[in-house]
Protein backbone atom coordinates (compact mmCIF):
# COMPACT_ATOMS: atom_id res chain seq x y z
CA UNK A 1 0.00 0.00 0.00
CA UNK A 2 1.03 3.98 -0.72
CA UNK A 3 0.51 6.28 2.19
CA UNK A 4 -0.09 10.26 1.41
CA UNK A 5 3.40 11.49 0.60
CA UNK A 6 3.89 8.90 -2.13
CA UNK A 7 0.51 9.12 -4.02
CA UNK A 8 0.98 12.72 -4.46
CA UNK A 9 5.18 12.24 -4.92
CA UNK A 10 3.54 9.60 -7.87
CA UNK A 11 0.66 12.60 -8.94
CA UNK A 12 3.92 15.02 -9.66
CA UNK A 13 5.89 12.50 -11.53
CA UNK A 14 3.42 12.18 -13.86
CA UNK A 15 2.25 15.55 -14.12
CA UNK A 16 6.02 16.63 -14.93
CA UNK A 17 6.22 14.13 -17.56
CA UNK A 18 2.92 15.06 -19.33
CA UNK A 19 3.85 19.09 -18.93
CA UNK A 20 3.79 20.88 -21.84
CA UNK A 21 7.34 22.41 -21.41
CA UNK A 22 9.15 19.39 -21.48
CA UNK A 23 12.41 18.45 -18.96
CA UNK A 24 13.96 21.78 -19.73
CA UNK A 25 11.09 23.49 -19.43
CA UNK A 26 10.75 22.05 -15.84
CA UNK A 27 14.30 22.68 -14.94
CA UNK A 28 14.43 26.36 -16.05
CA UNK A 29 11.20 26.77 -13.54
CA UNK A 30 12.95 24.93 -10.58
CA UNK A 31 16.15 26.42 -10.96
CA UNK A 32 14.78 29.70 -11.03
CA UNK A 33 12.68 29.65 -7.77
CA UNK A 34 16.04 27.79 -6.29
CA UNK A 35 17.86 31.70 -7.44
CA UNK A 36 14.22 33.34 -6.12
CA UNK A 37 15.43 31.81 -2.84
CA UNK A 38 18.75 32.39 -2.60
CA UNK A 39 17.93 35.84 -3.59
CA UNK A 40 15.81 36.90 -0.59
CA UNK A 41 16.69 38.92 2.46
CA UNK A 42 16.85 36.97 5.21
CA UNK A 43 13.75 38.71 6.51
CA UNK A 44 11.80 37.08 4.48
CA UNK A 45 12.98 34.09 3.55
CA UNK A 46 10.55 32.71 6.79
CA UNK A 47 7.74 32.95 4.17
CA UNK A 48 8.93 31.48 1.18
CA UNK A 49 7.23 28.98 -0.47
CA UNK A 50 9.83 25.74 0.39
CA UNK A 51 6.96 23.78 -2.14
CA UNK A 52 8.02 25.65 -4.48
CA UNK A 53 12.03 24.27 -5.03
CA UNK A 54 10.83 20.76 -5.81
CA UNK A 55 7.14 21.02 -7.07
CA UNK A 56 6.29 23.19 -9.84
CA UNK A 57 2.81 23.52 -9.71
CA UNK A 58 1.69 25.49 -6.75
CA UNK A 59 -2.24 24.73 -6.88
CA UNK A 60 -1.11 21.42 -6.25
CA UNK A 61 -0.15 20.02 -3.18
CA UNK A 62 -0.55 18.11 0.25
CA UNK A 63 -2.47 19.80 2.63
CA UNK A 64 -3.35 17.26 5.23
CA UNK A 65 -0.99 14.13 6.41
CA UNK A 66 -1.38 12.09 9.61
CA UNK A 67 1.60 10.83 8.24
CA UNK A 68 1.29 7.53 9.14
CA UNK A 69 -2.32 5.72 7.36
CA UNK A 70 -1.60 3.44 4.27
CA UNK A 71 -3.97 4.51 1.70
CA UNK A 72 -6.41 1.76 0.62
CA UNK A 73 -9.90 3.83 -0.08
CA UNK A 74 -9.88 7.04 -1.59
CA UNK A 75 -12.83 9.51 -1.97
CA UNK A 76 -12.11 11.88 -4.97
CA UNK A 77 -14.09 14.78 -6.71
CA UNK A 78 -12.77 17.70 -9.11
CA UNK A 79 -14.65 20.06 -6.07
CA UNK A 80 -14.27 19.08 -2.48
CA UNK A 81 -16.14 21.45 0.07
CA UNK A 82 -17.01 20.89 4.11
CA UNK A 83 -19.83 18.40 2.77
CA UNK A 84 -17.41 15.92 1.42
CA UNK A 85 -14.81 16.32 4.44
CA UNK A 86 -17.78 15.39 6.33
CA UNK A 87 -18.78 12.22 4.52
CA UNK A 88 -15.07 10.85 4.72
CA UNK A 89 -15.52 11.17 8.38
CA UNK A 90 -18.91 10.23 8.48
CA UNK A 91 -17.79 6.71 6.44
CA UNK A 92 -14.65 5.95 8.54
CA UNK A 93 -17.68 5.47 11.33
CA UNK A 94 -19.45 2.46 8.93
CA UNK A 95 -16.57 0.29 8.18
CA UNK A 96 -16.07 2.20 5.01
CA UNK A 97 -13.44 4.24 5.78
CA UNK A 98 -11.75 6.86 3.32
CA UNK A 99 -8.04 7.20 3.93
CA UNK A 100 -7.54 9.95 1.82
CA UNK A 101 -9.53 12.60 0.06
CA UNK A 102 -8.34 13.46 -3.60
CA UNK A 103 -9.55 17.14 -4.86
CA UNK A 104 -9.13 18.16 -8.34
CA UNK A 105 -9.07 22.28 -7.43
CA UNK A 106 -7.24 24.08 -5.31
CA UNK A 107 -7.65 24.34 -1.45
CA UNK A 108 -5.61 26.55 1.35
CA UNK A 109 -2.66 27.53 0.10
CA UNK A 110 -3.08 25.86 -3.37
CA UNK A 111 -6.06 28.47 -3.86
CA UNK A 112 -3.79 31.40 -2.80
CA UNK A 113 -1.36 30.37 -5.02
CA UNK A 114 -3.21 29.53 -7.88
CA UNK A 115 -2.09 32.48 -10.27
CA UNK A 116 1.72 31.52 -9.89
CA UNK A 117 1.27 28.58 -12.77
CA UNK A 118 0.00 30.73 -15.12
CA UNK A 119 3.39 31.73 -16.67
CA UNK A 120 3.85 28.33 -17.80
CA UNK A 121 1.10 28.84 -20.49
CA UNK A 122 3.63 31.86 -22.21
CA UNK A 123 5.53 28.52 -23.30
CA UNK A 124 2.47 26.83 -24.49
CA UNK A 125 1.83 29.39 -26.59
CA UNK A 126 5.48 30.70 -28.14
CA UNK A 127 4.71 26.35 -28.99
CA UNK A 128 2.02 27.32 -30.91
CA UNK A 129 3.41 30.33 -32.53
CA UNK A 130 3.41 33.19 -31.16
CA UNK A 131 6.57 35.33 -30.21
CA UNK A 132 7.70 34.53 -26.68
CA UNK A 133 8.13 38.52 -25.38
CA UNK A 134 4.16 38.63 -26.35
CA UNK A 135 3.25 35.66 -24.49
CA UNK A 136 5.19 36.41 -21.25
CA UNK A 137 3.94 40.17 -21.43
CA UNK A 138 0.04 38.88 -21.50
CA UNK A 139 0.77 36.51 -19.23
CA UNK A 140 2.30 38.66 -16.88
CA UNK A 141 -1.03 40.52 -16.95
CA UNK A 142 -2.87 37.74 -16.20
CA UNK A 143 -0.98 36.81 -12.98
CA UNK A 144 -1.75 39.76 -11.60
CA UNK A 145 -4.94 39.87 -12.41
CA UNK A 146 -5.95 36.27 -11.10
CA UNK A 147 -3.99 36.88 -8.32
CA UNK A 148 -5.76 40.30 -7.03
CA UNK A 149 -9.13 37.54 -7.82
CA UNK A 150 -8.28 35.09 -5.86
CA UNK A 151 -6.76 37.10 -2.99
CA UNK A 152 -9.77 38.06 -0.23
CA UNK A 153 -10.70 34.22 -0.62
CA UNK A 154 -11.43 31.91 2.40
CA UNK A 155 -8.49 29.64 1.33
CA UNK A 156 -8.74 27.59 4.17
CA UNK A 157 -11.71 26.75 5.21
CA UNK A 158 -11.93 23.30 4.26
CA UNK A 159 -8.47 22.93 4.76
CA UNK A 160 -9.13 23.67 8.44
CA UNK A 161 -12.36 20.97 8.89
CA UNK A 162 -10.17 18.45 7.38
CA UNK A 163 -7.39 19.01 10.07
CA UNK A 164 -10.17 19.13 12.95
CA UNK A 165 -11.57 16.00 11.61
CA UNK A 166 -8.62 14.40 11.05
CA UNK A 167 -9.09 13.60 7.53
CA UNK A 168 -6.19 13.22 5.01
CA UNK A 169 -6.42 15.73 2.10
CA UNK A 170 -4.54 16.27 -0.98
CA UNK A 171 -5.14 18.28 -4.50
CA UNK A 172 -4.12 17.71 -8.03
CA UNK A 173 -5.03 20.68 -10.16
CA UNK A 174 -2.49 21.68 -12.60
CA UNK A 175 -1.01 18.09 -11.73
CA UNK A 176 -4.13 16.22 -13.44
CA UNK A 177 -4.45 19.17 -16.28
CA UNK A 178 -1.50 18.18 -17.87
CA UNK A 179 -2.89 15.05 -18.32
CA UNK A 180 -5.65 15.71 -20.02
CA UNK A 181 -3.71 18.00 -22.12
CA UNK A 182 -1.23 15.28 -23.26
CA UNK A 183 -3.70 12.73 -23.70
CA UNK A 184 -5.94 15.05 -26.31
CA UNK A 185 -3.21 16.28 -27.96
CA UNK A 186 -1.80 12.57 -28.76
CA UNK A 187 -5.38 11.35 -29.18
CA UNK A 188 -6.57 14.29 -31.73
CA UNK A 189 -2.73 13.74 -33.54
CA UNK A 190 -3.92 10.04 -34.13
CA UNK A 191 -7.76 10.94 -35.05
CA UNK A 192 -6.71 13.76 -37.35
CA UNK A 193 -9.87 15.56 -37.32
CA UNK A 194 -9.79 18.36 -40.47
CA UNK A 195 -13.44 20.60 -39.33
CA UNK A 196 -15.04 21.78 -36.63
CA UNK A 197 -17.51 19.03 -36.61
CA UNK A 198 -14.98 16.42 -36.76
CA UNK A 199 -13.12 17.23 -33.27
CA UNK A 200 -16.98 17.38 -31.66
CA UNK A 201 -17.38 13.83 -33.34
CA UNK A 202 -13.79 13.07 -32.30
CA UNK A 203 -13.90 14.07 -28.58
CA UNK A 204 -17.47 12.42 -28.53
CA UNK A 205 -15.82 9.11 -28.87
CA UNK A 206 -14.39 9.56 -25.23
CA UNK A 207 -16.76 8.53 -22.87
CA UNK A 208 -16.14 11.50 -19.81
CA UNK A 209 -17.51 13.56 -23.01
CA UNK A 210 -20.29 11.24 -23.47
CA UNK A 211 -21.46 11.18 -20.52
CA UNK A 212 -21.32 15.02 -19.91
CA UNK A 213 -23.59 15.26 -22.93
CA UNK A 214 -26.09 13.25 -20.96
CA UNK A 215 -25.36 15.62 -18.22
CA UNK A 216 -26.34 18.36 -20.78
CA UNK A 217 -22.35 19.87 -20.50
CA UNK A 218 -21.46 18.21 -23.46
CA UNK A 219 -18.53 19.52 -26.08
CA UNK A 220 -20.21 22.43 -28.30
CA UNK A 221 -19.24 25.42 -30.43
CA UNK A 222 -19.17 28.35 -29.16
CA UNK A 223 -17.01 30.29 -32.08
CA UNK A 224 -17.19 29.12 -35.86
CA UNK A 225 -19.13 26.93 -38.11
CA UNK A 226 -19.00 23.56 -38.05
CA UNK A 227 -18.37 22.84 -41.28
CA UNK A 228 -15.07 25.39 -41.09
CA UNK A 229 -11.71 23.60 -41.38
CA UNK A 230 -9.71 23.90 -38.18
CA UNK A 231 -6.34 24.66 -39.54
CA UNK A 232 -3.63 25.00 -36.52
CA UNK A 233 -4.95 24.46 -33.67
CA UNK A 234 -4.06 25.13 -29.49
CA UNK A 235 -5.19 23.61 -27.00
CA UNK A 236 -6.37 25.30 -23.70
CA UNK A 237 -6.33 22.93 -20.83
CA UNK A 238 -3.53 23.37 -18.22
CA UNK A 239 -1.55 26.17 -16.74
CA UNK A 240 -4.23 27.40 -13.64
CA UNK A 241 -7.20 29.07 -15.50
CA UNK A 242 -8.20 30.87 -18.87
CA UNK A 243 -5.15 32.52 -20.67
CA UNK A 244 -7.87 35.73 -20.67
CA UNK A 245 -9.23 37.65 -23.62
CA UNK A 246 -6.00 39.36 -24.66
CA UNK A 247 -4.45 36.55 -25.90
CA UNK A 248 -7.03 36.28 -29.04
CA UNK A 249 -5.97 38.95 -31.42
CA UNK A 250 -2.11 37.08 -31.24
CA UNK A 251 -3.71 33.99 -31.90
CA UNK A 252 -4.95 34.73 -34.86
CA UNK A 253 -1.98 36.99 -36.08
CA UNK A 254 0.20 34.28 -35.45
CA UNK A 255 -1.41 31.61 -37.01
CA UNK A 256 -3.89 29.89 -34.87
CA UNK A 257 -7.64 29.26 -36.38
CA UNK A 258 -9.14 26.95 -33.69
CA UNK A 259 -8.62 26.70 -29.98
CA UNK A 260 -10.28 23.85 -28.02
CA UNK A 261 -10.71 24.69 -23.96
CA UNK A 262 -12.32 23.64 -21.25
CA UNK A 263 -14.26 26.88 -20.77
CA UNK A 264 -14.49 30.54 -21.97
CA UNK A 265 -15.45 33.57 -19.71
CA UNK A 266 -17.61 36.21 -21.76
CA UNK A 267 -15.07 39.00 -22.53
CA UNK A 268 -12.83 36.06 -23.96
CA UNK A 269 -15.78 34.78 -26.21
CA UNK A 270 -15.81 38.24 -27.54
CA UNK A 271 -12.43 38.31 -28.57
CA UNK A 272 -12.57 35.04 -30.28
CA UNK A 273 -15.78 36.45 -32.43
CA UNK A 274 -13.63 39.41 -33.21
CA UNK A 275 -10.45 37.84 -34.73
CA UNK A 276 -12.79 34.86 -36.40
CA UNK A 277 -11.58 31.75 -34.23
CA UNK A 278 -13.22 28.19 -34.40
CA UNK A 279 -13.51 27.36 -30.88
CA UNK A 280 -14.66 24.39 -29.49
CA UNK A 281 -15.41 24.08 -25.67
CA UNK A 282 -14.88 20.72 -24.85
CA UNK A 283 -15.96 20.86 -21.32
CA UNK A 284 -14.91 21.91 -17.60
CA UNK A 285 -15.57 19.23 -15.36
CA UNK A 286 -15.80 16.36 -17.76
CA UNK A 287 -12.17 17.26 -18.88
CA UNK A 288 -10.95 17.64 -15.69
CA UNK A 289 -12.62 14.06 -15.19
CA UNK A 290 -10.28 12.68 -17.46
CA UNK A 291 -7.30 14.40 -16.34
CA UNK A 292 -8.49 12.73 -13.12
CA UNK A 293 -8.91 9.27 -14.25
CA UNK A 294 -5.48 8.96 -15.71
CA UNK A 295 -4.09 9.66 -12.40
CA UNK A 296 -6.83 7.53 -10.83
CA UNK A 297 -6.25 4.57 -13.20
CA UNK A 298 -2.59 4.71 -11.80
CA UNK A 299 -3.96 4.03 -8.17
CA UNK A 300 -6.22 1.77 -8.80
CA UNK A 301 -3.48 -0.47 -10.53
CA UNK A 302 -1.94 -0.77 -6.99
CA UNK A 303 -5.27 -2.16 -5.23
CA UNK A 304 -6.68 1.06 -3.95
CA UNK A 305 -10.31 1.84 -4.15
CA UNK A 306 -11.73 4.93 -5.71
CA UNK A 307 -14.84 6.28 -4.48
CA UNK A 308 -15.95 9.14 -6.78
CA UNK A 309 -18.06 11.98 -6.07
CA UNK A 310 -18.13 16.28 -5.99
CA UNK A 311 -18.46 15.74 -9.33
CA UNK A 312 -15.71 13.37 -10.98
CA UNK A 313 -17.14 11.74 -13.85
CA UNK A 314 -14.98 8.13 -13.16
CA UNK A 315 -14.29 6.08 -15.85
CA UNK A 316 -11.51 3.40 -15.46
CA UNK A 317 -9.47 2.66 -18.50
CA UNK A 318 -8.04 -0.50 -16.04
CA UNK A 319 -8.92 -4.08 -17.83
CA UNK A 320 -10.04 -6.19 -15.40
CA UNK A 321 -8.72 -9.86 -15.06
CA UNK A 322 -11.56 -12.17 -15.46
Amino acid sequence: MMNVKQIFALGLKLGMIADPRGKKGLDRYLAQSQKDYENLKPKDKPYFDHERLNNPYSDSRIHVDDGKTEIKRVLVGIDIGGDEILLASQLGERNKKIDLVIAHHPLGLSYATLHDVINMQADMYEQAGMPIHLAEKIMDERVKQVGRGVHPVNHYRVVDLARLLKVNLINTHTITDNLVADYLTKYLKKKKPQTVDDLIEALMEIPEYQEAKRQGAGPMVVAGNPRHRLGKCVLEMTGGTEAGDKIYKELSQHGISTVIGMHMRDDSHKMVIEHNLNVVIAGHISSDSLGMNLFLDELEKKGIDIVPCGGLIRVSRIKKKK
